[in-house]
């Protein structure tokens, strides 16, 4: 069932995705809208759980689900990446690839780059240890206090000389 994202629990697990760009007012109503229907039906092995998601800084989208009552199945995962697939295909915008890093600009432009490139962001100066990257291990709401990490702490710290 759909609650508030300021209403779930702070140890409510959370997926971080990453688009590959700034999402439009028209795809964020549209993403409202189908996720809004998606959680109120999510569910693990036919149990309603309560769910929900929240996009920051225009390109973040965060599910969430509280797990206290039941954990989210394989299946029903599963099912929200299927669902994720079908509106990044809509909207042309990557969204559940995992292979990419998402970072500030001096200007707190968010920009996206692939992981497997990244080292050459770091050796042109994109990115240097101050800069705030996706913090990668966020899991639960409370989290997402420290979404946004600086680089040196991060796992590209071993790109930056000691």
């Amino acid at each position: 069932m759909y609650v508030e994202f300021k209403n779930m629990p702070e140890d409510s697990r959370v997926w971080v995705y990453q688009a590959a760009r700034k999402f439009s007012e028209q795809e964020k109503d549209l993403i409202n809208s189908r996720l809004s229907a998606f959680c109120d039906g999510w569910n693990t092995h036919g149990n309603r759980m309560p769910t929900s998601f929240e996009v920051l800084d225009d390109q973040i989208l965060v599910l969430a689900v509280d797990e206290s009552g039941l954990g989210a199945s394989g299946c029903s995962i599963d099912s929200s990446v299927r669902t994720l697939r079908e509106l990044e295909s809509e909207i042309e915008n990557n969204i559940t690839d995992q292979g990419k890093v998402t970072f500030k600009s001096n200007s707190g432009e968010i920009n996206v780059a692939s992981a497997l490139g990244i080292k050459s962001k770091v050796t042109s100066g994109e990115i240097d240890s101050q800069t705030l990257v996706i913090n990668p291990q966020v899991q639960s709401k409370k989290d997402l206090e420290s979404v946004w990490i600086l680089a040196g702490n991060s796992w590209l710290n071993r790109y930056f000389p000691n």
